[in-house]
């Protein structure tokens, strides 16, 4: 019951507009709250999880630390105001909780007592903390913090103002060590602490030697590079890190992985192939570690299967594992349980064991279609883990391992309650033929009253990616308001194209030189299926989607004239206007093979833009104001084109934004604009006012 009141709460004390048709507002659909990052302690009593909500009143997203100890109903742990607490720990005494959070002075590191209190700093670093991890006795914390502006920088922006050097605009991030002592954070500050020995020497004045302050980090690794990630051994004597040229997005094919002994400094590079080699987690006895690289290819790992490496430290070997894996593998943990791997299959996400000798995988089997993040007690049996099956929401669960889970594992959450009394929709996984004789599956979103001799108007939302993935939700969401459709009368059609993950690495690699194209076809294939089983009216349907997904409504804008309405959002219109501008450049040349001006012929075949005199759908157009990921040229570029053909068009801009909208405020706007723009368009309705009382 406490948990059912506390997740109703938010609804009960106030009453927002609903639209037309619906009877969820699209302010209460996006105050959903969630649970994630679940975490256990060493001795199994406390267990930590996020919960996320949408703060109104800041125009932000908030997450803030629960905690259940001892299986008692959970309770809130951290309030940071303004803000979020994340990157949860616990101290290897079981005794304190550790996160960071920006509390005012830049993000620091907290710790909070298991049994409540008040959060005491840790550190009050002049630039912040980016992540940190306790060493295996708990008296000491690695760092990584983002270097300072050196005197050089500070005076040529006095004297040059402001500009940078496109590939050079950056700052390096760097290990440090800091010595960790309880008593000392709890005194610090009691005394004063004077900078100079003639403050310290004044009649009456404290000594320094009584001054107490927060501990002083100190650099572990220094030079002309980055460090963007590391792990403790299993002894505390060693981390392993990622060592690449500077933060960069590019710059992560540069990665190696070093090895620092924490006493000398000294460092040795272990694992330097010509692409990015990443760490992910030490053996458990701490002779070797798992890593992930793809070795030489840098011409096609955007869409083929991540290889997982086993490293033995002694031999100074590597050897591959779970090649029987067909997808994507992530790497859970390394425990003495064993080590855990995660990996989609079609629409559901799976847990697997690995024998590490042979290198095998085997499925875990769990009652839920998506097992998620999941965290092992490191001196007990207990775990903890978040799951859900297709028509609830991710909720928090705990229960024991001792080669295999001990069922059922018991509820620590309830977040499906909040959508108890709501209308959802059913989510069916539909398969079809495309084009070519490639299979493609779907998620058909129907009301619950569906009626079979009807025909609905029909949506199509297109996910991003392309190596993204559409899985059955009760409440999908992001700013098109799917829900709210189907409850209005439609039917709503989410397309696994080719490219998407979950489906291997053969229909990853289908939309290689044939982006648009054979998405279109993908499309237009699942609108034929609907349309021959007697489901859709096809005299009303729209089409939409956001980044990858946008592309694809540019290219059906541009190619087809089936849609009464398509919304693009932070879509690629012309490839070759993408390619100059974009911060992931090889991504292009992956797909496409090429560069524009060694083969302009596939940069045309697969850009909107070559077709647009074709074009004659009514198109809204939604873009970030600051977009790097797809640059806001190719939304003005695909505007002017429609523009001039005369075609219903409008361009939104969502000011200070980048490749995402990650503000309720403009959320809803955007929520709001789809909805106008389909009703209109599709269920040939009067434009609908965004409400402003």
């Amino acid at each position: 019951m406490f948990r059912l009141i506390f997740f109703l709460a938010l609804f009960s004390s106030t009453t927002v507009f609903a639209q037309k048709g619906a009877s969820v507002s699209f302010e209460k659909w996006l105050s959903l709250k969630s649970v994630s990052a679940p975490l256990i302690s060493p001795d199994g009593r406390t267990i930590v999880y996020s919960i996320n909500t949408t703060d109104w009143a800041n125009n932000s997203y908030d997450a803030e630390l629960w905690m259940s100890r001892d299986g008692e109903a959970p309770v809130q742990l951290t309030r940071t105001a303004k803000g979020s607490s994340f990157a949860a720990r616990f101290t290897p005494d079981n005794r304190f909780v550790s996160f960071l959070a920006d509390r005012g002075d830049k993000t620091q590191l907290y710790i909070i007592s298991v049994y409540g209190g008040e959060a005491l700093p840790v550190t009050k670093e002049e630039d912040g903390v980016n992540s940190y991890e306790w060493n295996p006795a708990g008296n000491q914390i690695a760092l990584i913090k983002t270097e300072p502006d050196s005197k050089k920088d500070k005076t040529l922006k006095d004297r040059y103002g402001a500009y940078e050097v496109e590939g050079s605009a950056y700052k390096h991030r760097h290990l440090w060590l800091l010595n960790f002592n309880y008593d000392s954070i709890v005194l610090a500050g009691q005394l004063p602490c004077y900078d100079s020995k003639k403050d310290s020497t004044k009649k009456d004045s404290t000594a320094k030697t009584d001054c107490i302050a927060l501990p002083v980090s100190k650099k572990l690794t220094d030079g002309n590079f980055t460090v963007t990630n590391f792990a403790w051994s299993p002894d505390g004597k060693q981390i392993l890190f990622n060592k690449q040229i500077n933060p960069l997005i590019l710059s992560g094919i540069t990665a190696d992985i070093m090895l620092l002994t924490v006493a000398t400094k000294k460092t040795d590079a272990l694992v330097s192939h010509p692409t990015g080699d990443y760490i992910a987690r030490w053996s458990p006895d701490g002779k070797s570690f798992i890593y992930q690289s793809s070795v030489n290819d840098s011409i096609s790992d955007y869409y083929k299967n991540n290889r997982l490496f086993i490293y033995d430290i002694p031999a100074k070997t590597s050897r591959e594992i779970a090649t029987d894996i067909d997808e994507q593998r992530y790497v859970v943990d390394w425990n003495n349980h064993g080590l855990f791997l995660a990996a989609l299959e079609k629409t559901k996400q799976r847990l697997y064991t690995v024998d590490v000798k042979t290198g095998k995988t085997k499925m875990v089997d769990l009652p839920y279609d998506l097992t998620m993040n999941i965290s092992f007690s490191k001196n007990t049996d207990k775990i903890v883990l978040t799951a859900r099956n297709y028509a609830e929401l991710s909720d928090v669960y705990t229960g024991s391992f001792t080669g295999s889970f001990k069922l059922p594992l018991k509820k620590i959450t309830n977040s499906t309650a909040q959508i108890a009394n709501w209308n959802t929709p059913v989510n069916e996984i539909i398969q079809w033929k495309s084009k070519d004789g490639s299979s493609i599956e779907g998620i058909l979103v129907k009301p619950a009253n569906y009626n079979p001799q009807k025909k609905y108007p029909l949506l199509i939302v297109i996910h991003g990616g392309p190596t993204g993935i559409d899985i059955p939700d009760p409440t999908a969401t992001y700013v098109y308001p799917i829900m709210q459709w189907v409850e209005k009368g439609a039917l709503v059609l989410r397309v696994n194209y080719r490219g998407s993950a979950g489906y291997g690495e053969k229909f990853r690699s289908l939309n290689v030189r044939n982006l648009g194209v054979g998405d279109m076809w993908d499309v237009v294939s699942g609108v034929d299926y609907l349309n021959s089983r007697g489901m859709i009216d096809t005299s009303k349907m729209g089409a939409m989607g956001w980044s990858q997904g946008g592309y694809i409504s540019a290219f059906l804008t541009t190619n087809t004239h089936i849609f009464k309405a398509i919304s693009v959002g932070a879509g690629i219109s012309n490839w070759v206007t993408y390619y100059v501008n974009t911060d992931i450049t090889p991504f292009t040349r992956e797909y496409l093979q090429n560069t524009p001006w060694n083969d302009m012929e596939i940069y045309l075949k697969t850009s909107p833009m070559t077709n647009i005199n074709q074009a004659s759908t009514p198109t809204l157009i939604q873009h970030g104001e600051f977009d790097k990921r797809v640059p806001i040229p190719n939304a003005y570029e695909l505007y002017r084109g429609l523009q001039d053909r005369k075609v219903p068009s409008r361009l939104i801009v969502y000011k200070g934004f980048g490749h995402g909208i990650n503000k309720p405020k403009e959320r809803l706007a955007a929520i709001w604009h789809n909805w106008q723009w389909f009703n209109k368009y599709v269920f040939g309705e009067k434009e609908e006012n965004i409400p402003v009382e």
